[in-house]
């Protein structure tokens, strides 16, 4: 039983992770310095202050720069490779009291897991930019902030849960950017086709 909520712990920290990787460090790190929760491992560093005002200084840019559509995108772009190193590094602090072996193989299933909802949370977002007025990309922010501090306050509280969430997420996610894909070639054939056509001397 210990095994799988150390494993919904994992999950649930990379899930975090990919979404909002500041946000994560900076949750746990202070819930540790205040004695809320003990960290596994070596995952304590995070609760350094040093550690701490850098990634509470991250959290508020991200925070902005994560409600101006357009430079959501950008920033999202920019962490494509950020928050799956992030949360490979975290699982693999988490995991520093396991054979080296089973230490990677956290590390690389978090980044895995990290990578995953950041490319869901990145293709969403880049779908809710196509829409013309600004509240919209306001509320997604702000329902991610949410879903970070919730997914981190399971991972505490009832790890095995957190877990079969991640799972659950993750196959929808499969279906999801499989679907957001293929309307994205669809628009891509589309906008060509009129290209074409617009320029074609015979159409005229």
């Amino acid at each position: 039983m210990q095994l799988i909520s150390n494993l919904g712990m994992l999950l649930g920290g990379a899930w975090a992770s990919g979404v909002n990787l500041y946000l994560t460090i900076s949750v746990l790190g202070i819930a540790d310095k205040l004695g809320w929760i003990t960290l596994p491992g070596r995952l304590d560093v995070i609760s350094h202050p040093a550690v701490i005002a850098v990634a509470l200084l991250l959290t508020a840019i991200e925070f902005f720069a994560d409600k101006i559509p357009l430079v959501d995108s950008v920033w999202d772009s920019f962490h494509t490779f950020i928050r799956p190193v992030g949360g490979g590094a975290l699982a693999f602090l988490a995991t520093s009291n396991l054979d080296p072996a089973f230490q990677l193989s956290a590390a690389m299933l978090g980044g895995t897991v990290a990578l995953d909802s950041h490319l869901t949370k990145a293709t969403a977002r880049a779908a809710i930019n196509t829409s013309p007025e600004p509240i919209s990309n306001s509320i997604a922010s702000v329902s991610e902030d949410g879903l970070v501090i919730g997914a981190l306050w399971l991972i505490v509280q009832h790890p095995v849960v957190a877990g079969i969430l991640v799972v659950l997420f993750i196959i929808f996610s499969i279906w999801f950017l499989r679907t957001m894909f293929r309307f994205l070639k669809k628009a891509l054939r589309f906008f060509s086709g009129t290209s074409g056509s617009a320029g074609d001397p015979g159409s005229q």
